[in-house]
């Protein structure tokens, strides 16, 4: 009885660890280890060289109804971001993932909006790794979403003030993102492709009836 309670114990203490990430405000167990580690790291060095602090906040449901009308869901956001935001010390950029809702966004205070290209982020370095809707590689898919989006808010950071990020993952984030991207376009012409033999031969096939 007492070897159990220690176990419990135990675990919950490393449960508390788990979430006391200071630059992962949230992540409903969706980021890994790894990923987890690389991201204390940058986290650190661009808190140390760079004077901002770079966040993570990652969830699975955020509580908002997908099916809501659209400008109600609009207001629902801007309020979940503005509880995300409250107590961040600036400079500050939070990127933000809310999976069932497919909603993404980086959030950052007035000095970093012209450092850091929001939709360039999201656009080659996260959504392409999110865009699957394999359910058995989410773990996966966020895991590195996340640390490619996080790892380029701290290179472009780094990059307008002339320093160079010993924990950066250089261009691996976007080769990743365009690896995905050219996929996808493969799986689209590929399809195109077939649909269009498929027409030509009930067309062929039609006239040789006639």
């Amino acid at each position: 009885m007492k070897i159990k309670l220690l176990f419990l114990l135990l675990l919950a203490i490393a449960n508390v660890q788990a979430n006391q990430h200071p630059y992962i405000l949230t992540h409903d167990g969706l980021i890994d280890a790894r990923a987890q580690d690389k991201i204390l790291e940058i986290g650190n060095e661009s808190k140390t060289k760079l004077k901002v602090n770079l966040y993570i906040d990652i969830k699975e449901n955020n509580g908002i109804n997908p099916k809501e009308d659209r400008a109600i869901r609009k207001i629902q956001m801007k309020a979940k971001e503005q509880e995300i935001v409250n107590n961040l010390e600036k400079p500050y950029a939070v990127l933000t993932i809310s999976i069932d809702q497919l909603y993404t966004n980086i959030l950052m205070s007035e000095d970093l909006k012209d450092i850091i290209d929001r939709d360039d982020i999201l656009d080659n370095y996260v959504i392409p790794l999110l865009a699957s809707k394999d359910k058995n590689s989410l773990f996966a898919k966020t895991s590195a979403a996340v640390l490619n989006g996080y790892a380029q808010m701290a290179d472009s950071v780094a990059t307008s003030q002339n320093i160079e990020l010993v924990s950066s993952i250089g261009s691996e984030g976007k080769t990743a993102g365009t690896i995905w991207r050219v996929f996808m376009y493969t799986l689209v012409v590929v399809g195109l492709l077939l649909y269009i033999l498929v027409i030509l031969r009930e067309r062929k096939y039609k006239k040789g009836k006639k």
